[in-house]
């Protein structure tokens, strides 16, 4: 005779603690608002120039690290590859593409540059758990990178929206034609771009310094 769970039983037990880690790696609104999340002074010309650079699809993010004027310092964009809406995931994703385009600030006492991220989904401007995942990624990735954590934004087919401020617009959105670089704000950064793999379908972008 022996012993042990039955396999549909060991799989249940695991799904289960695989959702409770899940929702563990989410950030509710509440909480998010909570957390002192600098505030953008200009959200539509961030929008509007990180569309015009990087022209992101549903399912494609865009973080983004801003110097103590608003100046976008380093971007990079690319396609969510995680099936499941997951923190953890998001989080190494954002950490991956910030090591790529900036150095760390981990020696600085205090940051003094700050991340924002914009994620271009389906849908509508509520917030989902897949916003709550990508929240908690998020000020993650910034802790890892030595970086203040700042706004999430999410690009739909209603338009933009800063989760948390109530703060929104109607253009750009998720199916607008993105303007042209030079006529936004961010299209004053002076540095290089440079792109990584998948540029022609526009899902992996990255502008350095």
């Amino acid at each position: 005779m022996t012993f042990g769970f039955a396999p549909s039983a060991a799989t249940s037990v695991s799904a289960a603690a695989d959702s409770a880690n899940r929702l563990a790696r989410i950030l509710e609104p509440a909480e998010w608002a909570a957390a002192g999340i600098p505030l953008l002074r200009s959200p539509r010309e961030v929008v509007s120039g990180l569309h015009a650079r990087h022209r992101p699809t549903p399912a494609t993010a865009v973080v983004a690290v801003l110097d103590h004027e608003e100046r976008l310092t380093a971007s990079a964009s690319f396609a969510r590859r995680s099936v499941t809406a997951d923190g953890w995931e998001f989080r190494n994703s954002l950490l991956a593409h910030l090591r790529r385009v900036i150095p760390h600030d981990l020696r600085r006492r205090t940051p003094v540059r700050t991340a924002v991220l914009l994620y271009c989904r389906e849908g509508d401007e509520r917030w989902t758990e897949e916003d709550g995942a990508w929240m908690w990624g998020l000020r993650d990735a910034c802790t890892l990178h030595g970086l203040r954590c700042g706004a999430y934004i999410t690009l739909t087919t209603g338009g933009w929206q800063v989760l948390g401020e109530g703060r929104g617009g109607r253009r750009p959105s998720s199916t607008s034609h993105p303007a042209a670089l030079a006529d936004t704000a961010l299209g004053q950064d002076p540095g290089p771009s440079r792109t990584g793999g998948g540029a022609a379908q526009a899902l992996h972008r990255s502008a350095a310094r």
